[in-house]
């Protein structure tokens, strides 16, 4: 899931005597069946987050990064981009829909990934790794602490010694805000999207986070507007520190946030919300 940026209300038009009412049908379903549509609210940040991963291959991996690797790879922006740049690349994720349309973005850009459907928690390469990424919250949909373990394991044993592991998480923060709707919008083709994302329920001591997602899609010839429900994992610094601690391949090099400035390392302390930890695996 990445990160998605707050964007302005669009402006209301005032219609003619001619004009018919829009009617938007309501389908209570996965976002993930629309995967042009998810992919179009987080466009604008890939150039941004696939400049930062450069960096930290310059910046922490002993040896030239080739090969890399992306669990819950989703519409498979990124992959296409890593893709593009040159490198083998290889994504995994659930969703049928999903890997199709990756499939035909890699095609349409004339570049080639291989493409996996399988769980984030149970999985081995045919190959190992020299990176992995997963920039933002996927990671948290893993909603118990030892799927979230197998995970970072499977992770580990994929990755070459001093290989790295991009992980991108919202973290709850001393005194943070645990309530609260974020909306933006995007344009696909003709058609322009209008996303919600409101927190409904946090139960700190069961550890999850109850998401409502609107995606309201208006197109000249019809428009819907789909209602779906996610549950993530909780963290603070502590639990995620005590997480990474647990897998004794991996320690955390370094800390980043969503600004993704490489010369900017962050502590990841009480105050940090928006994170990104630079797992490094080591030799053994």
């Amino acid at each position: 899931m990445a990160k998605a940026k707050k964007g302005t209300t669009a402006s209301t038009k005032s219609s003619t005597k001619s004009s018919k009412p829009t009617v938007v049908v309501t389908r209570d379903e996965p976002w993930y069946n629309y995967p042009e549509y998810y992919d179009a609210g987080f466009a604008e940040n890939v150039t941004l987050e696939a400049d930062f991963f450069e960096k930290c291959f310059e910046k922490f991996v002993p040896h030239k990064v080739e090969r890399l690797f992306e669990p819950g790879c989703g519409s498979g922006r990124l992959i296409v981009e890593m893709a593009k740049r040159g490198y083998d690349v290889t994504g995994l994720d659930l969703s049928k829909p999903m890997l199709n349309f990756c499939r035909k973005e890699l095609k349409r850009f004339k570049t080639k990934a291989s493409l996996v459907q399988g769980d984030m928690i149970d999985f081995k390469l045919d190959q190992k790794v020299d990176a992995a990424f997963n920039p933002v919250n996927t990671f948290r949909h893993l909603l118990t602490e030892d799927d979230a373990r197998r995970h970072l394991e499977c992770v580990a044993n994929a990755l070459n010694d001093g290989g790295i592991y991009i992980l991108g998480l919202h973290l709850i923060p001393k005194d943070g805000e645990l309530f609260g709707t974020e909306r933006w919008q995007a344009k696909h083709q003709d058609a322009r999207i209008y996303y919600s994302l409101t927190v409904e329920d946090c139960d700190l001591k069961k550890r999850v986070e109850r998401l409502r997602l609107t995606m309201t899609v208006k197109r000249p010839e019809e428009s819907f507007k789909l209602i779906d429900h996610l549950h993530l994992r909780l963290y603070n610094a502590r639990q995620i520190k005590s997480l990474v601690a647990s897998v004794p391949q991996f320690k955390i090099r370094s800390v980043f946030d969503f600004w993704y400035e490489i010369d900017e390392p962050q502590k990841l302390d009480s105050e940090i919300c928006d994170t990104i930890l630079v797992l490094q695996k080591t030799a053994g």
